[in-house]
């Protein structure tokens, strides 16, 4: 089935961007990436806004540049103390 989507410029370039680094057409790693996100555990990525980046997208290369910290702060209760349900 033929279909029109809306997708911002940098969203077009990135997928076309992609698609060529895999060798693939960009219909087939859109419809792969459609099909990955149905197919999903996590439902609640479905119509979850992701017009924004995420904090660890914006963070992400600043991974691992910080000295002398705790290994996973998730493995220490007091850095996690209002966090979560």
């Amino acid at each position: 089935m033929r279909t029109t989507v809306d997708l911002s410029d940098e969203l077009y370039r990135r997928v076309k961007a992609a698609a060529a680094m895999r060798g693939r057409k960009f219909k087939d790693l859109v419809e792969e990436a459609l099909r990955q996100l149905l197919a999903s555990s996590e439902p609640e990525m479905i119509g979850t806004d992701r017009s924004e980046p995420s904090f660890h997208d914006v963070m992400q290369d600043c991974c691992g540049i910080a000295t002398d910290t705790p290994e996973d702060y998730a493995t220490n209760p007091k850095y996690m103390e209002g966090f979560g349900r």
